[in-house]
């Protein structure tokens, strides 16, 4: 009886929320691109050009190819084309975080709107769900990196830090 009551009980809790495929990775996207954000704004312009080993990316270029990342996932979630856009090497730390933000605003537009039943529907052959989790495992890869060039310039990371909010 217990048995039967917590099935129905969490069947009941399941379908009363609607589209909870897309409310848990909305809320895991939100996080990993606020620490994103964060760790681009916390490392000092001069320390841009730092990399762990001789065979490691620059930061800057984490920060590049976090933001190139988020065009082609967040075209496979939106079901468009993926903009044409050139990062330079060489950006500025100002430039490489509005760059940053510019493609967080392309996953934004790409995920407001989307539901349940849409990131599961096939488009063209592709379902939107798969980019879906890709982008997590992406940016949550990407920040678990700049995690040490953080840490190795003494700077606490952002998912590390006390939040007063």
């Amino acid at each position: 009886m217990r048995l039967v009551l917590a099935s129905v009980l969490f069947c009941a809790c399941a379908m009363a929320q609607s589209n909870p495929l897309v409310t848990a990775f909305t809320a895991r996207y939100n996080t990993a691109k606020r620490n994103l954000i964060e760790s681009a704004q916390a490392m000092p312009e001069a320390n841009y050009a730092f990399k762990l080993s001789p065979a490691q990316r620059q930061f800057s270029e984490w920060i590049a190819h976090t933001a190139m990342g988020n065009y082609s996932f967040c075209a496979g979630i939106g079901g468009s084309a993926a903009p044409a856009v050139k990062m330079s090497e060489a950006a500025s730390k100002a430039d490489l975080q509005k760059a940053l933000q510019a493609s967080f605003d392309f996953c934004d537009a790409a995920i407001q709107g989307l539901d349940d039943q849409k990131a599961l529907t096939a488009n063209n052959g592709k379902y939107p769900v798969n980019a879906m989790f890709g982008l997590i495992a992406g940016l949550n890869d990407h920040y678990g990196n700049i995690v040490g060039y953080l840490r190795s310039k003494g700077i606490t990371p952002p998912s590390s830090a006390v939040r007063t909010q």
